[in-house]
């Protein structure tokens, strides 16, 4: 698509709106969470799988019918990290879950958005099939905790996994930042 082909995409279209709904059941994810009884932990399961299903489904939308725009690229990370901190930070409340992992994920999604921006007058620096595979297993983990009745065991294993690709990917990250800085330096200095 050139330049003159360009069209001006609205904020408001379906994969937005589908960001703000992830937002938006935030709240309700968590009310459901801290209300007694499997009942309310089998709700609070299914809003965080509807909000996570709205995160492929939106980005699935943007890309597909060319509804990419400034709003979402903001939105989208922002929907996420608080679908998922909201849970780890819940868990961590309601101790079924260590803060310690809490706070190695959170700080490392913190630490990366972070450093996109730092980076952003260099250029972007694009998702990677490990940040996949991160978001796939952070959701699994937290999926086997909101489930009554999962052994200790399996969710542990599954989120220790998350945790070791959760630092491992944001290593990555950090070392293509790096490059991605040196490259710009080289091309300012030609």
């Amino acid at each position: 698509m050139t330049p003159d082909e360009r069209r001006v995409v609205s904020p408001w279209n379906i994969a937005n709106v589908l960001t703000v709904l992830r937002l938006a059941l935030v709240p309700f994810f968590v009310v459901c969470l801290f209300l007694p009884g499997d009942g309310w932990r089998v709700a609070a399961l299914v809003v965080f799988g509807v909000a996570s299903l709205t995160d492929h489904l939106d980005g699935e939308l943007a890309r597909r019918y060319h509804l990419i725009t400034d709003f979402g690229k903001i939105a989208d990370p922002i929907a996420d990290k608080a679908l998922t901190g909201a849970a780890l930070v819940s868990l961590s409340v309601l101790q079924e879950l260590p803060w310690w992992v809490t706070i190695v994920i959170l700080g490392r999604e913190l630490g990366i958005t972070a450093l996109r921006f730092v980076v952003i007058r260099h250029g972007v620096i694009p998702a990677s099939y490990g940040g996949k595979v991160k978001t796939v297993l952070q959701i699994a983990a937290i999926v086997l905790y909101l489930l009554p009745g999962v052994p200790g065991v399996l969710r542990w294993v599954v989120m220790g996994a998350a945790l070791v690709v959760t630092v491992v990917t944001g290593a990555d990250y950090v070392i293509r930042a790096i490059r991605l800085r040196q490259v710009a330096k080289r091309a300012r200095a030609e």
